[in-house]
Parts: structure tokens; sequence; C-alpha cells
């Protein structure tokens, strides 16, 4: 199927997808907070630059948006139907970054909690309780 828009005009809408304070990302950190959680934001010197770092519990939490880290099973993570044979190496390059990215912290001794994009959306509070319960309890 043909794209709806010009080739140019697809670029440039998709550049315009931030990677940081998105809306999943916004919900999650105010219903953390909400619960006395406190951290971090983007910290450049982790791997991955995790979205949130509560560095008293060494622990990262990163909010993964479903169609870009191909959440498994989740109706969002489609593959758009022109070249295909590109988006099928973008987003397994980003499955292995993620990947590397979790055992690199995990090997210096950080938990990490991965947030899916769709979770947050159905149910933020389910998925604070669970990112709080992860932190307070040690794991």
């Amino acid at each position: 199927m043909a794209d709806v828009v010009s080739r140019e005009v697809r670029s440039r809408m998709m550049s315009g997808i931030g990677g940081k304070n998105t809306e999943p990302e916004l919900a999650l950190r105010k219903a953390l907070h909400a619960r006395g959680l406190r951290f971090r934001l983007h910290d450049k010197r982790l791997p991955g630059k995790p979205d949130m770092v509560l560095p008293r519990w060494r622990t990262v939490v990163f909010v993964n948006g479903c169609f870009w880290h191909r959440h498994d099973g989740c109706r969002f993570a489609t593959t758009p139907g022109t070249r295909p044979e590109f988006w099928a190496k973008k987003f397994a390059a980003n499955v292995l970054r993620d990947r590397r990215n979790a055992e690199l912290l995990t090997g210096d001794g950080w938990y990490v909690v991965v947030a899916w994009e769709c979770e947050i959306r159905q149910d933020i509070e389910a998925v604070a309780e669970t990112v709080e319960r992860v932190v307070r309890s040690g794991r």
C-alpha cells in the first residue's frame, strides 16, 4: 500500500517523534512522584540513558514505545507496509541495543524495569505499583 503523504512529509513527521518526555513517560513520572519515589532523568552516564534513574535503590526505568521497541504480542507493534526490509533491520537493531543496555546495567549492579507504552495507557496505577514494589522490595 502506498503512503498517503510524500516521502519528504513522512520524513519530517517521523523526525518530529521525540525520545524524551513522551506522554507515557510523563504519566509514569507523575504517578511515581505521587508515591514518594524520587528519580533523576535521562542520565547520560548510564547505558541507554534510562528514562528514570532511582540511584537510592540502584534501579532504572525505561519507558518503551511498543512500536519502536517491538513489544511482543502487542497490537501497536506493527510493521509498516512500505520498505519492510528497512523496518525489520531498524527494529532488530533497536531490540538488540535495548538488550545490550540492560545487560550492561545489570552487570554493573543496577535493576532494570521496562514499562511498556500500552500498559501505561491501559492502567498507569498498576504499572506504578509494580515499579514501586520492585524498588521498595529490593526486587
